[in-house]
């Protein structure tokens, strides 16, 4: 566990055999939720049973940060799902494709300059700039600047792993301190002096925009007020985390991934040229894109953000034969079921063949589910899809690329699953450009 907590989790995952078990880890002792259909019925057949518990494992420390609101429970969270939901069905996403396909070149053409001086770069820092570029224009309005949102994914990056002393020790006191717990308030403090501003300049011109902070002030609870400043707060900063975390950190492993797999590489390739060719990516083209959707439901596979989905139970229950008492801690973690052999052919392995439309008919829906599922499933989900495919294709139509390390970097267990290491890259011409000087 303490060389390498991932491996391990996904060690006791496979030797449970998908069976429902119960961990013992002294006074604390969950249930660990491996098997599809066990996973189904906890997150979505009796999701009413099983709630996500302001402050039980994982939430109690995440909750510092976003309060409550869409990250929540009960007659708060249903109010807020119900105010942001509009905002991501398909129909309105696909709207936004345009100018975020236009925020997202322009990013991009940034990266000419290190091409042309064959300077390496930080892919995921870069990353974090382009996906803050889109996502900024399209979601916010522009109203919360680049380099802030910067600012912003940098505090969560620190927030992240400052919560895990406490997820690992879920029932010690607040008043308690530990590790992590003072770069958590600072990070805290940024976030806020970042975005608290800004919610409370936007109050005063709600009515002229559909961004989502607007949308936050106009909208009504279920007995007809209007939110308070706190839970716009705390559904704007869970809403920008929701929008920028999933992109940023899964498209970070593609190009280790791509290097050594040339093979997969070489298709992708081979898909973006003949579906973009010379042009810009445009919506248009995204639906032909389906290789490139099979290459991020597999990175998706192996590196789900949202690595664990903690639920307690409300009333007992049973579940194969197995009772659960009520007040019990369930555990569902997609980084584990994800990888267990019981349920995928050589899991460890990066094959985006896996997402052959044929293959996912075959397989459980709850074999693969990053986005977690159920009413708590995440609204970005849909959006993030699109948006990735637009960074990959437009990146790739234009460039080629050498890590300056080989390899493919671990796994670092925070609040949400981030690489261990920087993943840095030299830019290389495309085939249809000139090399650089």
């Amino acid at each position: 566990m303490l060389r390498d907590p991932a491996r391990a989790l996904i060690d006791v995952g496979n030797r449970t055999g998908g069976a429902l078990v119960r961990l013992n880890l002294g006074s604390f002792r969950p249930y660990l939720v491996t098997h599809p259909r066990h996973v189904q019925h906890v997150l979505r057949d009796r999701a009413d049973n099983y709630e996500r518990a302001g402050d039980g494992l994982f939430w109690r420390p995440v909750k510092r940060l976003f309060g409550e609101g869409i990250l929540g429970e009960g007659q708060i969270w249903s109010a807020s799902r119900r105010m942001l939901q509009p905002m991501f069905t398909a129909k309105r996403v696909e709207a936004l494709i345009d100018g975020m396909a236009d925020a997202i070149r322009d990013a991009v053409d940034e990266l000419d300059e290190p091409f042309r001086a064959g300077r390496p770069v930080d892919i995921g820092t870069e990353q974090a700039r382009i996906v803050s570029r889109a996502i900024m224009r399209v979601l916010f309005a522009d109203k919360i600047s680049v380099p802030d949102a910067l600012r912003v994914i940098d505090a969560q990056d620190v927030i992240a792993s400052a919560v895990i002393p406490r997820i690992v020790v879920p029932f010690a006191p607040l008043s308690l301190p530990m590790p992590g717990d003072r770069p958590f308030r600072r990070a805290v403090r940024i976030v806020d002096e970042v975005l608290v501003p800004i919610v409370r300049e936007t109050r005063a011109v709600a009515d002229q925009g559909d961004d989502i902070i607007s949308t936050l002030w106009r909208a009504r609870t279920d007995d007809g007020r209007q939110l308070d400043e706190r839970q716009v707060r705390n559904d704007t900063v869970a809403m920008f985390a929701a929008t920028t975390e999933t992109t940023i950190n899964v498209l970070t492993w593609a190009w280790p991934h791509l290097e050594e797999r040339p093979d997969v590489a070489d298709r992708l390739y081979a898909e973006i040229d003949r579906v973009v060719g010379d042009e810009p990516v445009r919506r248009e083209h995204l639906a032909d894109l389906t290789y490139t959707r099979m290459v991020l439901d597999e990175l998706l596979r192996l590196y789900p953000i949202g690595w664990i989905i903690p639920r307690r139970a409300v009333a007992a229950d049973v579940i194969d034969g197995v009772p659960i008492e009520a007040g019990a801690t369930m555990v569902a973690s997609p980084l584990i079921t994800q990888r267990m052999r019981q349920f995928w052919d050589r899991p460890d392995e990066f094959d985006p063949e896996r997402f052959r439309p044929e293959r996912v008919r075959a397989r459980h829906r709850y074999a693969h589910f990053p986005f977690g599922g159920g009413p708590h499933q995440c609204l970005g989900m849909y959006l993030f899809y699109l948006e990735a495919q637009l960074i990959l294709a437009t990146m790739l139509s234009r460039y080629r690329f050498r890590l300056r390390r080989p390899g493919v970097p671990g796994l670092r267990l925070a609040a949400a699953l981030r690489p261990r290491e920087r993943v840095e890259l030299t830019l290389l011409a495309a085939d249809r450009r000139a090399e650089p000087a």
